[in-house]
């Protein structure tokens, strides 16, 4: 009796393991990539910023210029005379790097940088591209710090953040505390009020707040965008509640029984447990205020000893838009990055843990 052997169980076991793990290694391979893609994709008008702000106005307006930073080759004659050297298509089909002597509609003079020779060559130079040597202009970033008071933008505008960020996350705590542990009636109304007012958009409240701060005397000062964050705002509540629920309530039972108060028990058993998510609200909150453009424009209009960052890069770059200097805008806008990516590189992993368990309900 013939037929077809089977293979045996272990085998079989151990190819189906391969076959999974194979499926496995692709799949992890195919989100990998595709991570990265979108990562690059992200990434893209920073790479161009960077790029950017190294550059020059000549690069940037040049035709054919390459992507890096570079600068035109140039060659020095005897007689002191610099041209600037072109890639040129000779009649034998070989490209000779030359500089330019005589240009000419139909015919131009060349100069061979090897020996000094002069070259006549038929046809249009400005078709021609020129040869480009790897050069960053270093003195970008000098000119910027010259012509922009960055010293002073970036005292005003950690002021405001930092201040502004210590008042809201402060009231914010005591607020979400107040919902996830304490039983009042209408609460949850109350908690749905709150958030609803996230949907309200910044500019139905601009005029009404700005009269209301110009009754006061607050406009030209910093008060208007310090003072009301110190209110708590709905979302950075609504993300420390959801925190704060997912604590159990037995130590604070456990502190009751040793008389601690609400206070206490905020300051010492909450407090200690939920710093994943201040910090992250924290740094919710400071990037806001770090970027934030429109309240300094309104409130501190005319007033450029109090101008926070964005403002002064945009009366930076408004000066600087009609000369086509846009690689000084890109090298200003560079130096504002410093502290927020230095700031969210230090609590990236805090950060993130707290912006992942704050949004899960116990």
């Amino acid at each position: 009796m013939t037929g077809t052997a089977m293979p045996l169980p272990s085998v079989a076991k151990k190819r189906s393991t391969r076959a999974r793990t194979v499926r496995f290694g692709i799949s992890k391979l195919g989100v990998t990539l595709f991570t990265a893609s979108m990562a690059m994709i992200f990434l893209l008008p920073l790479g161009y910023m960077i790029l950017t702000s190294v550059k020059d106005n000549n690069q940037i307006t040049a035709l054919n210029a390459p992507l890096w930073p570079a600068t035109p080759e140039q060659y020095t004659a005897g007689d002191g005379q610099v041209y600037t050297v072109y890639q040129v298509t000779m009649t034998d089909g070989t490209v000779q790097d030359l500089a330019l002597e005589k240009p000419g509609r139909v015919q131009s003079t060349f100069i061979n940088p090897k020996d000094g020779t002069e070259v006549t060559w038929q046809g249009n130079w400005r078709a021609l591209s020129s040869v480009w040597s790897f050069s960053i202009k270093w003195d970008n970033f000098t000119t910027v710090l010259d012509v922009l008071n960055f010293p002073l933008l970036l005292r005003n505008t950690l002021i405001v953040s930092v201040i502004g960020t210590i008042g809201a996350v402060s009231s914010a705590t005591i607020v979400a505390f107040g919902f996830a542990r304490f039983r009042i009636p209408g609460k949850d109304g109350l908690f749905l009020v709150l958030i609803m007012t996230i949907m309200l958009p910044f500019q139905v409240l601009l005029i009404p707040q700005y009269i209301a701060f110009r009754a006061v005397g607050w406009t030209g000062t910093w008060l208007p965008l310090i003072v009301p964050v110190f209110f708590a705002n709905a979302y950075n509540v609504f993300l420390l509640r959801q925190y704060f629920l997912t604590l159990p309530r037995e130590l604070d039972e456990a502190a009751q029984l040793d008389g601690a108060s609400p206070l206490r028990i905020l300051w010492s058993v909450i407090v200690p447990q939920a710093w994943p998510a201040i910090i992250a609200v924290s740094l919710f909150h400071f990037f806001f205020s770090w970027n934030d453009f429109f309240a300094p424009l309104i409130y501190l209009n005319s007033h450029p000893e109090l101008a926070t960052m964005t403002v002064g890069l945009q009366a930076f770059s408004a000066t600087y838009a009609s000369s086509g200097s846009g690689y000084l805008t890109q090298a200003a806008s560079l130096f504002a990055l410093i502290v927020p990516v230095m700031i969210f590189f230090v609590a990236q992993r805090v950060f993130m843990r707290g912006v992942v368990i704050s949004g899960v309900e116990k």
